[in-house]
């Protein structure tokens, strides 16, 4: 897994890897969570990978978006 920049200091998100339809985020406590396009759409995997190659903002999206935030695979 990449290590999450984290730029502003205060994710939750450590690190992460991802592939064509899916990420795997590490968060700093606990296992960690795939999420896959199927499931929350393949507009918010894009943004998903985008913002975690950014560091910023991505424990933001997830939060805001309640597909997201529940879409992990369980």
């Amino acid at each position: 897994m990449k290590r999450y920049r984290n730029a502003v200091g205060d994710s939750g998100v450590v690190a992460y890897d991802y592939g064509t339809d899916w990420i795997r985020l590490q968060f700093s406590r606990g296992k960690p969570y795939t999420y896959r396009a199927a499931k929350i759409g393949r507009a918010n995997l894009e943004t998903m990978k985008r913002l975690a190659d950014a560091g910023d903002g991505l424990t933001t999206f997830i939060n805001t978006h309640p597909k997201v935030r529940n879409g992990y695979l369980r």
